[in-house]
């Protein structure tokens, strides 16, 4: 995939507004447009929205296209041009969710931007323009993705966010980069529990047994513990049971794109585990 003549030097060129306000980014024959997924908390016996995870959705001739099929088509000359357009959209789009006080989740991947100089001139250019969007630094966090890189110039990025009141998660906490000394490096605000892994860990029986433990061991280290990919009860009921702070996943709500109506309802999670139960009851009567 090229960007051809729709590629610019600035990626804020590259973002239109439609007829309603929604801001999209143009990339050579595709469409990027912003989704938001909920993140809840629970409170009591229900579960409410206190965040949501900005998300790309992209589609191409208006027929949405799985974000990894897209990224992966991406040429590296282009990427960093692609991800600092994803980040703006989010912050564009934020007011268009129509709920106030939300916290933001973007992804910033580490390794998209290899010189530091470059990295911290753009988060310093972010963070300027955030009062344009009507968002406070303390409105967002931005999950590191799960990758190797040159620590110093992560630790570097992770200062400059935590300067100006930018909260950090560890994204994907599980799949082999949450290394001791990666903690230690970033001490993590919030931590993210990887969703496949969490959902294997899951089908062991003495799932509620050994979470529990690693939950309290992020506490203990300064950190909230979200676990994301909730797709099903069980998924919950561990979590829950282990004591998480945050939660997300399909199980909860999907993403829905910028200008959807968003839920402010609260989940009942006894209605959300119950789902285990009339599962169950199904297989019995077949």
């Amino acid at each position: 995939m090229t960007a051809g003549p729709e590629r610019r030097r600035n990626a804020a060129e590259a973002i239109f507004a439609d007829e309603i306000g929604l801001q999209f980014g143009v990339y050579g024959e595709f469409r990027l447009w912003s989704a938001y997924q909920p993140i809840f908390a629970p409170q009591g016996r229900t579960l409410k929205a206190v965040a949501v995870e900005a998300l790309i959705e992209p589609r191409r001739a208006a027929r949405p296209v799985a974000p990894p099929v897209f990224f992966d088509g991406v040429p590296a000359s282009d990427r960093l041009f692609v991800e600092t357009m994803c980040r703006m959209l989010h912050l564009g789009n934020y007011r268009n969710i129509g709920v106030d006080g939300l916290t933001l989740f973007f992804n910033y991947n580490p390794m998209i931007n290899d010189h530091l100089g470059r990295a911290l001139a753009e988060i310093r250019l972010m963070t300027r323009h955030l009062g344009d969007f009507g968002l406070e630094p303390t409105r967002l966090v931005c999950e590191i993705t799960e990758q190797a890189a040159d620590e110093h110039r992560l630790a570097g990025i992770v200062r400059e966010m935590r300067r100006d009141g930018i909260r950090i998660a560890i994204d994907d906490f599980g799949t082999g980069h949450s290394t001791e000394t990666r903690m230690s490096l970033l001490l993590p605000d919030i931590v993210k529990i990887d969703g496949g892994w969490f959902a294997e860990f899951c089908r062991h029986a003495a799932a509620e047994r050994f979470f529990r433990p690693l939950v309290s061991m992020l506490h203990d280290r300064g950190a909230k513990v979200l676990v994301e990919g909730i797709e099903q009860a069980t998924h919950l009921r561990v979590a829950l049971d282990g004591g998480v702070d945050l939660l997300q996943g399909f199980h909860l709500a999907r993403p829905a794109l910028a200008g959807t109506i968003f839920n402010e309802e609260p989940l009942s999670i006894d209605a959300l585990l119950a789902t285990d139960n009339k599962v169950v009851q199904l297989h019995q009567r077949r």
